[in-house]
Parts: C-alpha cells; structure tokens; sequence
C-alpha cells in the first residue's frame, strides 16, 4: 500500500455509499485517480483509473445490456438507442455526482481549474472505474447490484421522458405531428476565441423562434435547443406512451 495516501476517507466512503468493505482499498484510490495527477506526481509510483475504467466500461455495457435485452422485446436499433442513454457521459457523470465521490477524485492543480464539460467527462470515467474496481474486488455480482441502483434505475424517467431518442429527429416528428412543419435552426450568436467557440442557436417553427440553446459547437447548440423543444412539445401533447412500451414484460 502506498503510504502516502491517506486511505481512510475511501474506507468510509465505500462503507456509507456503496455498502461494503473493499478488500484491497486502493483498487478504489486507483479508481479516482486522474492520469493528470499521476503525471504531476511520478515520484510516488502512483496508477491512474484508465485500466479499471476500461474494465468497468465492459461490465457496464454487459451487464445494462442483458437488463434490457431480458425488459424489451425491441430491436436492436432501440436497445442500442436506450443503453446508450442509459450510459452516455451525462447519465453516468450524474450518477457519480449523485454518489458524491467528487471529493476524493485525485486530479492535478491544473486540471482542477478545468471547465465544467470536462469535469463531467472525469466524474464519467471514474465511475466506470470505480465500477472495475468493484468487479475486481467483490465480484461481478456486486458490481452488477452497483449498476442496477444507480444508472438501470433510472430507465422509466428516460422512457418517459423520451431522452433516449435522438432529440433533432424526435422533435422534427413531434413539430411535424403538432404543426404540421419540420422546424428550421438559425445562429443567434457565436463567441469566443477559435478553441473555445460558443455558440447559441434557435429553433425556428413557422419562423417563429420555439427552443434555444447553447453549445461548444453549431451542433452542440442545435441538440440541445432540440430537448428544449422536445419538451414544450411533450407538454402540448400530454402524456406520450411510446410503442415499445406496450411490450415491456
């Protein structure tokens, strides 16, 4: 064990948030550690979480797709469109969040002064890692009861909510299903030096603006504009009982 690394915190964590005791606690150190750290301390020896969060990646993808494969009798374009919500950087990075390890997450000086997008795309990774860790320590069981509560639970919001689809095509058929038109997106500002651009973007219905939003890219923006709208619309409309929830089991 590394002495330099105070384990008790980690200890404490995993007792009150995840239930158990590690075997080994510095398979969850590893696990948030950010290779930035690693590289500001080579001195100490120290390994980033990149190994655990391929690991952990693997297990996540097996293991939500045996749950939707044994929930959905679906075909494998919506199955793959529900697991990538289901995995995709924002669902995982909230989990990690909600989890609250975001303390113990060994990052270096400089990357602690990072923006907002990349700190959801650490807490992303180390809870891949953290997912690794638990399949190496206590086995795939427990890592498999670690994924139900905290990222399969969430599978009835992203149904109901229509979050697993693609939002610019599920608005173009909600516009055209409630307008009768397929909306249109302007520019309205773009900001910012070249490697941090900025840009805001409407979405237009009848040459009306419906739904704005903001993005690092032209694309960014649009998509996001288009989950506002996708959710204006959901209110217009009530309700929305999508098909392939009548085959759930």
């Amino acid at each position: 064990m590394n002495n330099s690394v105070d384990v008790a915190p980690y200890k404490e964590f995993a007792k009150e948030k995840l239930g158990f005791e590690f075997n080994d606690i510095m398979l969850l150190v590893t696990a948030l550690t950010h290779r930035s750290y690693v590289n500001e301390h080579r001195s100490l020896g120290v390994e980033h979480n990149e190994r655990l969060e391929y690991l952990g990646d693997a297990v996540l993808e097996l293991v939500s797709s045996d749950f939707l494969y044994r929930r959905y009798n679906e075909s494998e374009g919506i199955m793959t469109a529900l697991r990538s919500a289901l995995v995709r950087t924002e669902s995982i990075g909230a989990a990690g969040q909600e989890l609250g390890y975001g303390p113990l997450v060994r990052l270096s000086k400089g990357e602690k002064m990072g923006s907002k997008r990349a700190h959801e795309v650490i807490m992303a990774d180390c809870f891949e890692a953290v997912i690794g860790a638990i399949y190496l320590d206590q086995g795939y069981d427990t890592a498999k009861d670690f994924i139900d509560k905290h990222i399969l639970s969430k599978i009835d919001t992203i149904i109901e909510e229509g979050t697993w689809r693609d939002p610019k095509s599920y608005v173009q058929e909600l516009s055209q299903k409630v307008k009768g038109v397929t909306p249109t997106y302007r520019t309205l500002r773009e900001e910012g030096p070249d490697h941090d651009k900025h840009f805001v973007v409407g979405m237009y219905i009848d040459g009306e603006m419906f739904a704005s939003g903001e993005g690092h890219s032209k694309q960014d923006a649009q998509t996001e504009a288009a989950k506002v709208a996708v959710k204006k619309f959901r209110k217009i409309i009530g309700p929305e009982i999508d098909q392939f929830k009548k085959n759930i089991e």
